[in-house]
């Protein structure tokens, strides 16, 4: 069983609905919130991809946030990968393709 404080990285692929809804600006701001470090940006496919480090419950919070995404979202799926951390992050930021 994975220690609820162990720092964790989990890769994010969210379909659906999910760009020209704020949905980056509100997952910052919720990751911010939930004190998170990665990026999250828009991918050509019309999908929103991210990563995040943190600890496992933190990083559950955000995914359960993901599954919902902010208001005028419609997100058909979240698909997980998860990973060991890199610890290569300082906060959380948008990134641009």
């Amino acid at each position: 069983m994975t220690d609820p404080r162990e720092n964790l990285s989990v890769h994010l692929k969210i379909t659906g609905r999910v760009q020209g809804v704020y949905y980056r600006a509100s997952m910052l701001q919720e990751a911010q919130k939930l004190g998170l470090s990665g990026w999250v940006m828009n991918r050509s496919d019309g999908s929103v991809e991210a990563v995040a480090e943190g600890s496992k419950a933190k990083l559950d919070e955000l995914i359960a946030w993901c599954r919902q995404g902010p208001q005028g979202a419609r997100v058909a799926g979240v698909e997980e990968q998860w990973q060991n951390t890199t610890n290569n992050f300082v906060g959380f930021a948008i990134r641009r393709e």
